[in-house]
């Protein structure tokens, strides 16, 4: 499973600012005042291709009594969940007492703790954690979230401290498909997965929250084994009101994570929501294959289906590669198909793509269409070949690679999948320039060619010129 990282400290010392450094967004708000985070914010991040996510839990308080709901509401589901925990504090202030009463708590956990003395800009390591010395702690760093200061010895202190299960544990299926069925609660996802399964397997009830867990089940389908993930709903910020469904979210995007093929469950008769753009910019984020179903398709009119085909056209665009089902997963319609489209994005998720082929088809798009000029010089693709899977990667290769447009980068991501039919999955492509070995390096002269340099000098210098 993914790696979950806490970060735990009193209000105003940084951890928002912590959380946009990992996550590299601006999700989480930052202002100069406490008490601003009021709620859970999660996010994913990547250091040196290890993946992991980041729960930016609320502060503590400002006083003694306060510390208490370290171990309750929000900040103790983070620690019970986390395989390490980031202690904030705030370098400037030096040692609190509150910040003394966290560390004493955090100590009971038994997990890894560090501690991160933050806004040390401008400011030596030594003399910012002198202080915090005294709390025991074997791990302290001076960063600034802010600037960007120590991050890169954080972040390698932090990947070493997580326990190795970054592999997704299936080792009774190892040939198994993992899907992972997502969206928010009451959609019909339970309903979905009962229904292939031919049996009442997971408990359905028409009221939000139902599954509070990802429930795992083995299923096998004609020649196919396949690991069905039923995760927990994920609804509206402002609507999770209790505390064992808030951390429900951790349990669905470890899921998707570990998916090889996500099942996007929609309702047809609400039609699109906050909630889903943000599930589904998080599985293309993490590129895994997708297959979009709309669910409760029965019973609506023909003007009402037009509409949501409209508004699905109109705001899916982004995720025009992945293949749209409309089903009724209480009846039945549509759900024999699902497992088509499962299987064929699979397949070009991990599809093999060989050198010669690539390149060929490199040079046909640049044929068709050419990459603009720099400086007057055109820019040069040169070849590409596979760099990984799921998603599939293509690394091309090139000169002056870095000038390249983010249009011209669209035009040949679809160029590749079309030409690939990759359907169900995201294409990454990489550029990589060719760089000149010889660039700023001067030719050494033989002594040939020395004397023949002095010899034009003098020349020169009898001719008068200077």
């Amino acid at each position: 499973m993914i790696p979950v990282v806490a970060l735990v400290g009193r209000p105003n010392v940084g951890k928002s600012t912590l959380f946009n450094r990992f996550t590299r967004t601006q999700n989480a708000l930052v202002a100069d005042f406490p008490g601003l985070t009021r709620d859970r914010q999660y996010g994913q991040a990547v250091y040196n291709q290890h993946h992991f996510i980041v729960i930016d839990t609320g502060g503590i308080g400002v006083d003694d009594l306060a510390v208490d709901s370290l171990m309750s509401k929000q900040s103790a589901l983070a620690l019970a969940e986390a395989c390490a925990i980031l202690f904030v504090v705030d370098g400037r202030d030096g040692l609190t007492g509150i910040d003394e009463e966290v560390c004493k708590r955090l100590r009971k956990l038994n997990k890894p703790v560090i501690l991160v003395a933050n806004k040390a800009e401008g400011l030596h390591d030594e003399t910012v954690l002198a202080e915090f010395q005294q709390l025991g702690l074997a791990q302290l760093h001076a960063v600034s979230a802010a600037h960007g200061q120590g991050m890169d010895a954080l972040l390698h202190t932090l990947i070493k401290s997580f326990p190795d299960t970054e592999a997704v544990e299936t080792p009774v299926y190892p040939q198994a498909i993992n899907i992972a069925f997502v969206g928010r609660p009451n959609v019909g996802k339970s309903t979905l997965i009962n229904r292939i399964l031919g049996e009442e397997r997971v408990v359905v009830y028409d009221m939000p929250g139902t599954t509070r867990d990802s429930i795992t089940i083995p299923f096998h389908h004609q020649t196919q084994d396949y690991v069905l993930v039923d995760t927990a709903g994920v609804r509206r910020r402002a609507r999770i009101d209790q505390k064992i469904e808030k951390f429900s979210v951790i349990k669905t995007l470890q899921a998707i994570k570990a998916a090889h093929v996500c099942i996007m469950l929609v309702d047809a008769k609400e039609g699109l929501t906050e909630q889903d753009m943000h599930l589904l910019g998080f599985i293309v984020e993490a590129g895994k294959a997708l297959v979009i179903a709309v669910n409760k398709w029965d019973n609506l009119t023909q003007d009402h289906k037009e509409s949501v085909k409209n508004e699905l056209e109109r705001r899916l665009h982004f995720v025009n590669f992945a293949k749209m089902r409309f089903i009724s997963a209480l009846h039945g319609s549509g759900v024999g198909l699902l497992f088509q489209d499962i299987n064929q994005a699979y397949q070009a998720a991990t599809a093999k793509l060989s050198t010669p082929k690539l390149t060929r088809l490199l040079e046909e798009a640049v044929a068709k269409h050419a990459p603009p000029l720099v400086n007057g010089r055109r820019i040069k693709l040169r070849y590409a070949h596979t760099g990984g899977h799921n998603p599939p990667t293509i690394v091309i290769h090139g000169n002056q690679l870095s000038a390249l447009p983010d249009s011209y980068k669209r035009y040949l991501t679809n160029w590749f999948i079309e030409a690939l039919e990759l359907i169900g999955t995201p294409l990454k492509i990489e550029l990589k320039s060719s760089t000149n070995p010889f660039k700023d390096k001067k030719n050494a002269l033989t002594t040939r060619q020395v004397k023949r340099k002095k010899r034009l000098m003098k020349h020169v210098k009898k001719r008068g010129y200077k």
